[in-house]
């Protein structure tokens, strides 16, 4: 009996900690009911009962949950931008801007390419040279 005591505890502590970390990191726009400093204190001296209502009534539910019942609906598509790795247009512009890379590499490779092979065409040939 002991041991479910201890371990009773221990869940209690932990579901403490855990409310406290979410409260304190929480915006303050979405601390709901109460000041933040108050959660704190009610999840400090009532530490079951203060963080169950936390996360019940303290906190503005995650997108995607419904009410008290926490379940889950899509969210509704928001209009935020794009990460820069997710947005297609400014892949297709990091493509485009790599193909005029490499056009434009390619051709300054083959005008290097062409001035070497004129410049050894255009030097005499050390065979036909007389030795001294």
């Amino acid at each position: 009996m002991a041991r479910l005591y201890v371990l009773l505890f221990l869940v209690q502590i932990v579901l403490a900690v855990c409310a406290l970390i979410s409260c304190l990191s929480a915006d303050e726009e979405k601390v709901k009911a109460l000041p933040r400093m108050i959660w704190v204190l009610i999840i400090l001296f009532f530490p079951l009962v203060g963080s169950i209502a936390w996360f019940l009534v303290g906190r503005e539910r995650p997108a995607g949950t419904d009410g008290a019942t926490g379940t889950f609906r899509p969210a509704a598509p928001s209009r935020r931008p794009l990460a820069p790795d997710d947005d297609p247009e400014f892949l297709a512009s990091l493509d485009e801007r790599s193909r005029r890379e490499d056009q434009e590499r390619l051709r300054l490779w083959e005008e290097d390419l062409r001035r070497r092979e004129e410049e050894l065409r255009g030097r005499p040939d050390d065979r036909d040279r007389p030795e001294v």
